[in-house]
């Protein structure tokens, strides 16, 4: 009997609590800016800190409030940087911007204790492994970002650059000369 009242009371206060909830969730509603979601949007979204920001979600209010400049991701490139320029309408000089260089982690297993230090601060989970077993990194997934290097006491973490393969090949843009023309 005691129990039939114990089932019917946390019911009640779960459907209450829930109610409570969605009202305040509609009410209480915080509005975000379309421009930091549309700049949020452009970014990688792998939250990994190379720009300085702890995610892109800060980075993003950051160039929305002006604090960064539109060459602030490294993962992205010149591309990133031109589509922030574009969505913010701001004048753009990629002469010092030089194209990052795509690199990829690699796990020496000589070396490599299973410490789990490495996968612990992966902000793409690229590193796949077990506790005191040797870990190995999803290539595909690896962004580069070189805080599993960092943080390896046994230094069985480089990086190495990306292996051209069919699947990643692209194809080199033509140089110009001074007439604007490209060279063949």
């Amino acid at each position: 009997m005691y129990v039939f009242y114990a089932i019917i009371s946390l019911t009640v206060l779960g459907l209450v609590l829930g109610l409570l909830l969605g009202i305040a969730a509609k009410y209480l509603k915080v509005e975000s800016s379309p421009l930091v979601d549309a700049l949020e949007a452009l970014l990688p979204g792998s939250q990994c800190g190379q720009c300085g920001f702890p995610g892109c979600r800060p980075a993003a209010e950051a160039l929305a409030d002006g604090l960064a400049p539109a060459t602030m991701c490294p993962p992205g490139g010149s591309a990133l940087a031109e589509q922030i320029a574009a969505l913010l309408g701001v004048e753009l000089d990629l002469t010092s911007l030089k194209e990052p260089e795509l690199l990829v982690a690699k796990v020496s297993e000589a070396t490599c204790t299973g410490c789990t230090r490495c996968f612990k601060v992966c902000p793409t989970d690229a590193i796949v492994g077990a506790p005191k077993q040797i870990h190995a990194v999803v290539a595909d997934a690896c962004i580069g970002c070189k805080k599993c290097v960092e943080v390896c006491p046994t230094e069985c973490l480089q990086m190495h650059p990306i292996e051209v393969t069919l699947r990643n090949w692209r194809w080199s843009k033509p140089l110009l000369t001074t007439t604007g023309k490209a060279l063949c």
